[in-house]
């Protein structure tokens, strides 16, 4: 019996002893596969191990595998030394030096492995690259595989990606699902009360009864009993709905807005969108070009700014943990700025595609005539506005580098005419990088100068008001002298304030400039590539688009497109304060045209000269200007 019981004990042990050194060695092996995937990530985030596209891409791919492999071979070689010798005197310094040279022999060898595995790799997928160009696909950068692209399954996920964002962002609607947001839908003034029912700014009068009757019995106070905002939401969601079901309040709320709004919520409703198409004039490109990058992004800071002092004004502490996430959440993040991009542009692609159906419908040469003669007149009304020149050879450069590219690799042997039309984008995108980056140089510089002799100007005004002090207190009164000083001073500060505006304006033409070009070149990709149509048919858009731009950039070339010129002040003053104007006369849900706008900068030009040549002339500005008409 008691055999039998040391028996089971010995077997208990041993049991305990094994599973512990399964344990032990489960640890190990985890620690291990840790330690593994670690040096993975190390690795892969030294030497260039993705997919290539092609050979050229192998090709770049090793490139920088094998001169990352050098450089961290050489950094290795100096700093491995330094750190032994902080922790280990002179014997450390030896054994980080020994190490040292190893890694500065071993990284590069493997740097030239690595890149030469890549060249191979590109090499190998040459052929598929070739095919599958050939097919019409297109490289996804993040799977590293050939896909087909269809242009309106992404205008589909653009719309599903806002209307979650959204939905996340104020939380679902009334209905209980955030209303989709439609890439196509009508502008309006506010669209709160859309929200509410969650419909399209386009949707009829049965789809906002349909969705008024299905939000009405979810949110009704009989069946939210334990919601005390239940009866406000209701009343809410009847008011929302009495003004949509009729066509005149609905009429009336897409141009004004909630009739409730007051005075000093105009100034908060400034739409900077609305402030730069005024002041680049480019309401007739929109179609496109879309929202220029520097009128979203100002719009963007504003609604920030507005974030951050409601955070002011608001005591996070009483708010609950999901309250104040969600009223942090509100901040504009990158991921939603790249979804606006990526919204204009699917959105400058269908507006693309819209604009050149006549082409694609054409009969005989009568109706390709008349398509272009379109092109042409639509061209010379925008070469009539301000800045249109320039708009027209932006956009007809690219328009026409973009449908070259595309022809060339599908018509050319070996794809001579797109990479020629490749090295042709590229020079020009050069071209504009360096006059970006002198226009931001002069810009700075100009500012800097503005500023120091604002401030020395201050200064010697700050000494001569000491100087007065001194003399008023011996009795000398010169009340009229001091005020005299502070509007010499506030028109010199006023006046060099003024001549940093040209190089403002040409900095933010050099970034509209390459915002524009890029944004064309994704918007003709996903047009050109649209595999929901015979290769036949992407041949025959980019024809259409090489056609308009060919077009657009002769007569903007005609007109001085290429030289633009920001130096008349005159002329920028007039615009920015047309600019503001309009956007304060919109803000309170007037309706000002762009004819309207130009019109209104004509005057303010003429005015602003009579204005300066009565100063200048003694009143003779008007009357010398009667004697030359």
């Amino acid at each position: 019996m008691d055999n039998t019981s040391e028996k089971r004990q010995d077997e208990a042990v041993a049991a305990v002893a094994a599973s512990a050194d399964t344990t032990e060695k489960d640890q190990e092996q985890q620690l291990m596969d840790e330690d593994l995937k670690e040096a993975g990530e190390v690795f892969n985030s030294l030497f260039s191990t993705r997919r290539p596209r092609d050979g050229w891409a192998g090709l770049s791919s090793g490139l920088k595998s094998a001169a990352k492999g050098t450089v961290a071979g050489m950094a290795s070689l100096i700093a491995q030394p330094i750190a032994g010798a902080q922790e280990g005197g002179i014997k450390g310094f030896f054994g980080g030096l020994a190490t040292g040279v190893a890694s500065a022999v071993a990284l590069p060898v493997t740097g030239i492995c690595v890149g030469a595995y890549q060249v191979g790799r590109g090499v190998a997928n040459s052929v598929e690259a070739v095919s599958s160009n050939k097919a019409g696909m297109q490289w996804d950068q993040e799977k590293r595989e050939w896909i087909f692209y269809y242009l309106n399954k992404d205008k589909e996920e653009v719309e599903a990606l806002e209307a979650a964002l959204k939905a996340e962002k104020d939380g679902t609607t009334a209905s209980g699902d955030g209303a989709k947001m439609d890439l196509n839908e009508k502008k309006v003034k506010d669209r709160e009360f859309y929200d509410l029912l969650g419909v399209s700014t386009n949707a009829s009068a049965s789809d906002i009864k349909k969705a008024y009757y299905k939000a009405a019995r979810i949110c009704h106070p009989d069946k939210c009993l334990n919601d005390p905002d239940a009866a406000t939401k209701f009343q809410t969601l009847g008011h929302a709905y009495q003004i949509l079901s009729n066509e005149q309040t609905r009429a009336n709320y897409d141009k004004n807005g909630k009739p409730d709004s007051n005075s000093a919520d105009v100034a908060n409703e400034i739409d900077p969108l609305v402030f730069f198409a005024v002041m680049f004039g480019s309401h007739l490109v929109e179609p496109y070009v879309g929202e220029l990058w520097i009128a979203t992004t100002a719009d963007t800071m504003m609604k920030d700014a507005m974030e951050q002092q409601k955070e002011m004004d608001m005591d996070l502490e009483k708010m609950t943990e999901e309250e104040a996430s969600k009223f942090l959440s509100g901040k504009t993040s990158s991921d939603q700025m790249l979804l606006k991009q990526r919204k204009r542009e699917v959105k400058c692609a269908l507006n693309l595609r819209e604009k050149i159906m006549p082409y694609l419908e054409a009969k005989d040469e009568d109706d390709l005539q008349n398509f272009k003669s379109s092109i042409q007149d639509e061209a010379a009304k925008i070469a009539d506005t301000s800045f249109g020149a320039t708009f027209l050879v932006t956009i007809g450069f690219a328009l026409q580098v973009e449908g070259e590219e595309f022809l060339g690799f599908q018509n050319t042997a070996l794809g001579v005419g797109g990479h020629a039309a490749r090295w042709k984008k590229t020079r020009k995108n050069t071209q504009n990088n360096f006059k970006l980056m002198g226009a931001g140089i002069n810009a700075a510089n100009t500012g800097r100068k503005a500023m120091k002799e604002v401030e020395a100007a201050q200064r010697a005004l700050e000494e001569r008001r000491a100087t007065e002090t001194l003399k008023a207190l011996d009795g000398d009164n010169s009340k009229e002298g001091e005020s005299a000083m502070d509007e010499e001073q506030a028109k010199m500060a006023a006046q060099k304030l003024e001549e940093t505006i040209p190089a403002l304006l040409e900095l933010a033409w050099a970034i509209n400039i390459r915002d524009i070009t890029r944004t064309l070149k994704h918007a003709c990709k996903k047009l050109f590539t649209d595999a929901a149509i015979p290769m036949a048919t992407r041949i025959q858009r980019a024809e259409a688009v090489r056609l308009i731009g060919e077009e657009f950039y002769i007569i903007g070339h005609s007109r001085g497109g290429e030289k633009y010129s920001v130096k008349d002040t005159a002329d920028i003053k007039a615009r920015a304060e047309v600019a503001v104007m309009t956007t304060m006369a919109k803000a309170q849900g007037q309706e000002v045209s762009e004819e309207d706008t130009e019109e209104m900068i004509k005057q303010a030009k003429n005015m602003r000269a009579d204005r300066e040549g009565m100063a200048n002339g003694g009143g003779d500005g008007p009357d010398a200007e009667k004697e030359s008409t």
